[in-house]
């Protein structure tokens, strides 16, 4: 059966997409690896309506939500391959099935790379962050670190003063200059120039870390800066266009979250400069009503 959209990805953003096509009533094509980016996380915060609440369980109450619905087939698998043209494209899963569809989704999420520091994997998501928004709440009060990024000052050094007293581990990276040291001052922001060497205290969480000159430092939290990138090379493949953000290179999207490869769409992380639930989310719902007036030669 030629599907009218195949969806690769079924969290946040697919998941969105999903339902809008499925009550448009097409035929729509769900395929997920089951390896979400916020897999790390406890709980998803500031996603209006499940604040709190983990990001499987959200995942899980969609399908549910989803298989009530005719004209949606969910399938669990990692997508191999990619090809085709408007109307006629094809996937193959890496257990060697094969289907078809007349447009593409891509919602597959971008893949984080950390720091390079022993213990940072172990704490991902919990002590270890990249995001004020989604975890500074859940830490507040305690002593917080921002990591700074090779280029130099973290403007997150400037946000997380209104979540806790912070101080900046400048990491060999450049020194602030004047200004950005008023700045920093004026916020209360402590500037460290001893490089951070270990993580201290049980993973996942962190109580304080070791500098390079042996001081020990408490920390109950440290944000880091990530490089990002589309966690699968289907893109790629497909020929869509790759711009760089903030962390990384993303899709290049339209307006109605399309391409530049006509009939394929995008949406989440991988198809934006800005990482959230709630975003991923919302470009989920734009792709979906890109795709179906595309069907409709609108």
């Amino acid at each position: 059966m030629l599907h009218d959209a195949i969806i690769i990805g079924g969290s946040f953003a697919g998941l969105s997409a999903a339902m809008q096509l499925a009550r448009a009533r097409q035929r729509v094509l769900l395929v997920d690896g089951g390896q979400p980016r916020n897999r790390f996380a406890a709980a998803s915060h500031g996603f209006l309506g499940q604040d709190g609440v983990a990001p499987g369980q959200i995942v899980a109450g969609a399908r549910a939500q989803l298989a009530a619905y005719p004209t949606v087939e969910m399938i669990d698998g990692q997508v191999a391959a990619a090809n085709g043209v408007l109307d006629d494209f094809h996937i193959r899963l890496s257990d060697g099935r094969r289907f078809g569809g007349r447009r593409l989704v891509l919602a597959i999420g971008v893949r984080d790379e950390l720091p390079d520091l022993p213990g940072m994997a172990a704490r991902w998501g919990t002590g270890v962050l990249h995001c004020p928004y989604c975890h500074g709440y859940e830490v507040a009060g305690r002593p917080l670190g921002v990591l700074a990024g090779p280029a130099g000052v973290d403007h997150r050094a400037l946000m997380l003063p209104d979540w806790g007293p912070t101080t900046l581990f400048l990491q060999n990276a450049p020194e602030p200059d004047a200004t950005m040291r008023d700045r920093l001052a004026a916020r209360g922001v402590t500037v460290e120039t001893s490089a951070i060497r270990e993580l201290l205290g049980p993973a996942p969480g962190l109580d304080a870390v070791r500098l390079a000159d042996g001081r020990v430092y408490p920390l109950g939290a440290l944000f880091v800066p990530v490089r990002t990138s589309p966690a699968s090379p289907l893109a790629l493949q497909l020929g869509c266009e790759l711009v760089e953000g903030m962390t990384g290179p993303y899709l290049r999207v339209d307006g109605k979250q399309q391409t530049s490869v006509p009939g394929i769409y995008a949406a989440g992380d991988a198809a934006s400069p800005m990482h959230n639930g709630t975003l991923a989310a919302a470009a989920g719902v734009m792709a979906a009503f890109g795709v179906h007036h595309s069907l409709l030669g609108l």
